[in-house]
């Protein structure tokens, strides 16, 4: 549930009001690094995009463009995953407009949840979720922050079953749930996790990354750059020198880039409003990635140290 950073999403205004015509077309430039989903082997880039506030903009015409070029950026540039839910607004009918602008696209890895205390609406929200998305299914549905999360797992292993969806999975934010989040790793047939990881919250690293490793359970990352705050903070700093050995041009990429090395990481999920901001993140998938040794300095640089 990521929200960019305010400073280099400062001319969203402005961006919504550009005409189509005057915004980028990515051309895919290099082979984005990915990972296989464990229990398929399915192949997916590591960085995916959230849809979390930024694609919450309601009718607006001018601004649901806006949108639909990020995402059509995004495809063109190698992206697959998409990560929205009921809870953020109009967000999936703008996904779903951006789609219809785009054209259907095979290589779309369609990512939302169930966000429901009754579990007898799960069902329900889920078909309505899909027509605003215009897909004629989900790839994954995760229940949202745990929530009831006993009575819509069996709805998600049936509709798994039934071939009506291809995963499932939870998601939790901001640190919250983990113990109870490891008990459902630990005792359910989930595919995907999903909680907040980047150099700063770094508690997963202690239990949860190496049970999904062990359990053979794909992970997803959210709030890479803790709505847009980690940015932020880091924007009056100089990027280490040594960040060009792992081809970071920005601190949004060398953030990207120690989150998505972690070995059980599948996929981050940062969000954006714009294109140039959707490219770049990308391109952290693009080029070389630390290894442990300079994952260390790296969390160290964003701390301060």
């Amino acid at each position: 549930m990521q929200t960019p950073d305010a400073k280099r999403r400062s001319v969203l205004a402005a961006l919504a009001m550009l005409p189509l015509a005057c915004t980028l077309r990515a051309a895919p430039a290099r082979a984005l690094a990915t990972r296989n989903v464990p229990s398929t082997g399915e192949v997916l880039p590591r960085v995916g995009l959230g849809t979390w506030i930024t694609f919450n903009v309601g009718d607006d015409p001018a601004a649901r463009d806006a949108r639909a070029e990020v995402l059509r950026n995004f495809f063109a540039a190698g992206g697959r995953l998409v990560d929205s839910s009921p809870m953020y607004g109009s967000s999936q009918e703008v996904i779903g407009h951006a789609l219809r602008s785009i054209g259907r696209l095979r290589t779309l890895f369609a990512a939302d949840k169930v966000w429901s205390a009754d579990g007898d609406d799960g069902p329900e929200q889920i078909e309505r979720s899909r027509r605003r998305w215009a897909v004629p299914r989900f790839d994954l549905l995760q229940v949202h922050n745990l929530l009831a999360w006993q009575d819509h797992l069996p709805t998600l292993f049936a509709m798994k079953a039934a071939g009506q969806l291809r995963y499932v999975g939870i998601t939790t934010s901001h640190g919250r749930r983990h113990r109870e989040m490891e008990k459902i790793m630990t005792t359910q047939p989930i595919d995907f996790v999903q909680f907040t990881y980047n150099p700063v919250d770094r508690e997963a690293e202690a239990r949860l990354l190496p049970l999904a490793q062990a359990r053979g359970i794909a992970v997803i990352a959210n709030r890479p750059f803790q709505q847009g705050q980690l940015l932020e903070r880091l924007a009056g700093r100089r990027l280490p020198s040594w960040a060009g050995e792992i081809d970071c041009t920005s601190w949004a990429q060398f953030v990207l880039k120690f989150i998505i090395s972690h070995p059980a990481v599948t996929c981050a999920i940062p969000a954006t409003t714009r294109v140039d901001h959707v490219l770049e993140n990308l391109d952290a998938a693009a080029g070389r990635l630390p290894d442990q040794a300079l994952r260390a300095r790296m969390a160290a640089a964003v701390a301060g140290r």
